[in-house]
């Protein structure tokens, strides 16, 4: 049986360094990558409660799939939307105002 303290303590670590990636960044790629380590720390969570329980078909695998399909579904639609930031503005800092990029061109 395996023991859940180091899969609770990967995810919290995951989970804290991923929600400072989320509010102390300025940089949309960082704060994108903040949002997958807290995706990743769900994941792991749900791997290791359902390896505890006797069902093979328990809810833990399948809702760790669907976490993963909508993490690939996010980092695909978030690096399309800072790509055409970076076209527009130049530079990928989400605290700049939206109409700073307009006055280069």
């Amino acid at each position: 049986m395996i023991h859940l303290e180091g899969p609770f303590l990967l995810a919290a670590v995951l989970a804290g360094a991923g929600t400072y990636g989320v509010l102390a960044r300025r940089n949309a790629v960082l704060v994108l990558i903040g949002v997958e380590l807290v995706l990743n720390a769900a994941t792991v969570l749900l791997v290791a409660v359902g390896s505890t329980g006797g069902d093979r078909w328990a809810a833990g695998w399948v809702l760790t799939l669907f976490v993963i399909t909508i993490a690939a579904a996010e980092v695909c639609v978030a690096l399309a939307v800072v790509l055409v930031l970076f076209r527009q503005r130049g530079d990928v800092d989400v605290t700049a105002e939206a109409m700073a990029g307009e006055g280069r061109r």
